[in-house]
């Protein structure tokens, strides 16, 4: 099957990945979620005709982030458009964090017998999130806190050892027919013995019982062994984006 375009996956992106607090100006939308991923707290554009009054919709942007004590940042997609990124060029914000895009057509597939589902909020499903990211109390409650914010279907994937120790844990959610992961982590000790790879096709078979027929993921360009991962599961690059800040480019 053919895969949808970038405004398709970007529409899917938010319900899936929520903000806490939205607010839309025109095409570009506004996302804060207590600084939890600089996906969920940035804006973006949705249109990429939609630059018109571009410096002044950018100063109102920073007043918003700024009185909500976040850092100001625009996530760039394909859909931003030329003038949006000519005045952020102009006002001296510099890229970070080239990413891409990743997405597949979503077969049936076997679940790892080694694999759990969790309701996303399930308190043994955050204790995994939380050792293997090693998040503190504080960072945990706020992905706790945007968990809740979500309005699509969706699951916590725990992979365990033959021990039952987890080992690879994941975050799926599924929206417009999408499933897509975030959160992927490995216990940093057992990498490279394909836990990762037994954890993500337990989830797309959860995904795909429950409906979707495509996946995605985002990943960052200099992550080349998460990449190599997706690859050989059968995800294919899409298109790229990347993140501006305030700063000297």
């Amino acid at each position: 099957m053919g895969l949808p375009d970038a405004a398709v996956f970007e529409r899917s992106g938010l319900a899936a990945w929520p903000g806490i607090e939205v607010d839309w100006d025109g095409g570009w939308v506004r996302r804060a979620a207590g600084g939890y991923t600089k996906r969920a707290n940035s804006v973006q554009c949705l249109d990429p005709t939609d630059d018109g009054n571009v410096e002044a919709r950018i100063t109102a942007a920073v007043a918003w982030f700024t009185a909500r004590d976040l850092p100001p940042v625009f996530r760039m997609t394909p859909l931003a458009g030329p003038d949006l990124a000519a005045a952020l060029d102009r006002l001296g914000w510099r890229s970070i964090d080239a990413s891409y895009q990743f997405a597949m057509a979503l077969d049936p597939v076997e679940a790892d017998p080694r694999g759990r589902i969790y309701d996303v909020r399930d308190p043994a499903f955050l204790a995994v999130q939380q050792r293997l990211a090693g998040y503190s109390d504080e960072r945990l409650g706020k992905l706790d806190a945007l968990l809740a914010a979500m309005t699509v279907e969706a699951s916590g994937v725990v992979l365990q050892d033959d021990d039952g120790a987890p080992v690879a844990t994941a975050l799926m959610a599924i929206a417009d027919g999408i499933v897509v992961t975030g959160n992927v982590v490995t216990d940093a000790s057992r990498r490279r013995q394909g836990h990762a790879g037994a954890m993500m096709r337990t989830g797309h078979a959860w995904a795909h019982a429950a409906g979707a027929r495509i996946a995605a993921l985002n990943v960052q360009a200099d992550n080349a062994g998460a990449q190599a991962l997706y690859r050989g599961l059968g995800y294919a690059r899409q298109y790229d984006y990347h993140y501006r800040v305030p700063g000297t480019p």
